[in-house]
Order: structure tokens, then C-alpha cells, then sequence
């Protein structure tokens, strides 16, 4: 005689309401009412196209910056010398062209001392054992310290000649009518929604930043893995810095500090929305576009230059606060699914013993409270298997 297996346990059904929708998409709704308020409040002004296409151009390269810092964030970590380093980045940048190198090779150049800076930032983080904020400060003081060496405390401004035509272009063409500097941001938005979303080095990166512990139980190494997110960070923040220069067409030693702040806004606040409770693509554009429409209609109206600085300081710490927060419900119900499940069939072998799988889901949670979490439950098709 024989019975039949006892059938597996559903896991319980994910309650979706006003509160979800609010949560995924409030901040692109947000956008959507202040383009609408600004518009109806100066309509001969803010809705041209030359209006637009200045707010598009001006915030490419915070998008940028934006979009490299939320990568490190992802794993759990912080890179706070990104405005160090675009401010290296585009002195570079300068001092090649000026000096008659060709502007391609000289963008390569940059993307490649940055990219090794990143590299630089992961070992200090993972090989030193020390903390993320304070490791990419160090390296963001010496990195002010080289530009400043390298201009002597002076800008960098061309003389002679005209500055190469596809340099310039780089940020000063349009594609289509739209900024191509605003056709980058797309590009490599996209690009990392795919590698966060659908790749499974972005999936390595987000159980890295959930927990420390469940990474170590599904085999992950680690330390590649994060040194890997400081050098795309870099990168990403050399590519900003090859803009600027193009931009600005001339080398400012101090201005990259001013870049820091509004990137990690965009990053933190980005993490909130369309999959709250960790750093994503999607969510960061939305954060990028919410700023640059409030800062471009309040600027505007004819606040005061202080506005900017208050307004970007009081989002960072909403943001915070908001990120926490996701993280904080994801990881409740996470443990409110995984007692149901356990309940009803206890995830124990004949001895007693926990399994891995069981083991795994109860210690996936926030590495820090600012850095957002990962779904409690991890799947087969999320976290594909390692070698």
C-alpha cells in the first residue's frame, strides 16, 4: 500500500495594494505633478523646448555619477570619492587635449586610470578590511591632492587653437533633437538594468549587499565581486568626468566636490521606488528626472542659490530614512513568510538538522541600514549556480 507525498507548501501570496503601488511608482507619479505644476505656473517658460533640453543636458552627468554610486550600493557598500575622482577625471581629460593629445586616446586614458582607482578602492575595502566610507574618503583626499598637483592649484584653459570639433561634440550634439549627452544616460541605464535584472553578476551583487553570510553559504567570492562594483563605479564616474570636460571645455581642480552630493541623493531615493528596497537602474533615472524638474522649476521661480544645496541635503536625508525603511518591511515579511512556510513543513532532515536552503533565507537582510536589501526569499532562478 502505498500513500501519496505530502504536497509542498505554498508560499503565501504577496498582499499587492494602494500601499505597493504608492511604494513602487509614488516618485515617478511625484515627477509627473511637479512637471504638471511648473507648467501651469510658468507655460511660456518651462514647457520650451529649449527649457527641457537644458534640464536634460544639465543633469547627464549627475545621472551618470547617479547611476556609477548606486552600484557599490547594490553590494552593500559606499564610494564616496566619486567627486574626487571626476574632478581628476576631467583635469585629465583637459590636460591631454590641451597638450595635443589625439581625444580619443585621451579618453581611454581616463577611463583607465579611473577604472583602476576603483580597483585600488575594492582592495583597500576587501584585502585592508576597512570600512567602505572611510577607505574612498583616503583615496578621495589623495585624489584631490594629485589634481591639484597635476593643474597646480589653477585651471586648465586652452589656448591657441580651437578644441577638437568631436570633442566638443561629445556633449554639445544632439540626436534626433534631444542632447546626446541624455542619449549616454539612456544607454547606460539600460545596460545596467540588464546586468542587475537579468545577469547573473547583478544578482551576485545584490545577495552580496543583503548579507555577507548568505554569500559565503552559496559560494560567492566575495571580495571579486565587490571589487568588481568599485571599478564599474569608477568607470562610470570617468566617463561623467570625460563629459564635464567636454562641457565645461575647461579644467576646474575643484569642481567635482559639488557632484557628490546630488549622485548619492539620486541613488539612496532611487532605491525607494520601482524595486523598493534595493538599488536599481529604473528607479534611479526616476530620482535623477524628480530632482533635476524640482531644482529646475524651483530655480525658476527666483529662490535663492542656497535653495539648491537645502534641497538636495533634506532629499539625502528622506532618502536615507526611506531606504531604511523598505528595508526594514522587506526583511519583516520575509521573516513573516518563512514562519509560515516552517509551520507548515519545517525545513529539517531526519536528524533535525537545518538545510542550506533554510539556513540561506533566514540570514539574508540588510548589511546596512542604508543599504537596501535583496527579497528575503531567494530563489533557483534568482541566484543561478557557481562554479
Amino acid at each position: 500500500m502505498t500513500t501519496a507525498a505530502p504536497a509542498a507548501p505554498a508560499r503565501p501570496a504577496k498582499r499587492r495594494g494602494g500601499g505597493s503601488f504608492v511604494g513602487t511608482y509614488g516618485l515617478l507619479v511625484l515627477a509627473v505633478l511637479l512637471f504638471i505644476v511648473f507648467a501651469i505656473l510658468m507655460p511660456g517658460t518651462f514647457l520650451t523646448q529649449t527649457n527641457l533640453n537644458a534640464i536634460l543636458g544639465a543633469n547627464s552627468i549627475p545621472a551618470i555619477l547617479a547611476l556609477g554610486a548606486m552600484i557599490p550600493i547594490a553590494t552593500g557598500k559606499f564610494d564616496v570619492s566619486i567627486g574626487y575622482a571626476l574632478g581628476l577625471a576631467h583635469v585629465l581629460m583637459m590636460v591631454m587635449v590641451v597638450n595635443g593629445v589625439q581625444w580619443i586616446l585621451a579618453a581611454l586614458i581616463v577611463l583607465v586610470i579611473l577604472t583602476l582607482v576603483g580597483v585600488v578602492n575594492g582592495l583597500l575595502v576587501e584585502l585592508g578590511k576597512i570600512d567602505s566610507f572611510v577607505a574612498t574618503l583616503g583615496t578621495g583626499s589623495v585624489l584631490y591632492a594629485i589634481t591639484g598637483a597635476v593643474t597646480n592649484g589653477a585651471r586648465v584653459v586652452p589656448t591657441g587653437e580651437r578644441l577638437p570639433f568631436g570633442f566638443t561634440d561629445l556633449y554639445d550634439s544632439k540626436f534626433i533633437g534631444i542632447p546626446v549627452a541624455a542619449w549616454y544616460v539612456t544607454v547606460i541605464a539600460v545596460i545596467l538594468w540588464i546586468v542587475l535584472e537579468r545577469l547573473p553578476l547583478g544578482r551576485y551583487f545584490y545577495v552580496l549587499g543583503s548579507n555577507q553570510r548568505a554569500a559565503d553559504l552559496i559560494g560567492l567570492p566575495t571580495q571579486r565581486y565587490s571589487v568588481y562594483a568599485f571599478a564599474s563605479c569608477s568607470f562610470l564616474v570617468g566617463v561623467a568626468g570625460v563629459l564635464l570636460a567636454s562641457q565645461q571645455q575647461i579644467g576646474n581642480p575643484s569642481v567635482g566636490s559639488e557632484y557628490m552630493l546630488p549622485a548619492f541623493v539620486a541613488a539612496l531615493l532611487g532605491s525607494t521606488v520601482i524595486k523598493p528596497g534595493r538599488p536599481n537602474a529604473g528607479g534611479t533615472i526616476v530620482a535623477v528626472v524628480t530632482l533635476a524638474i524640482g531644482l529646475a522649476g524651483i530655480g525658476q521661480l527666483g529662490a535663492n542659490f542656497w535653495v539648491n544645496p537645502l534641497f538636495n541635503g533634506v532629499t539625502l536625508l528622506i532618502a536615507v530614512g526611506l531606504a531604511g525603511l523598505s528595508a526594514r518591511r522587506k526583511i519583516l515579511a520575509g521573516i513573516a513568510a518563512n514562519k509560515a512556510v516552517d509551520t507548515a513543513a519545517p525545513a529539517t532532515g531526519a536528524t533535525g538538522a537545518r538545510s542550506a536552503d533554510s539556513e540561506l533565507t533566514d540570514t539574508v537582510g540588510p548589511h546596512t541600514s542604508a543599504a537596501p536589501d535583496i527579497e528575503p526569499a531567494v530563489d533557483s532562478d534568482d541566484v543561478p549556480p557557481t562554479s
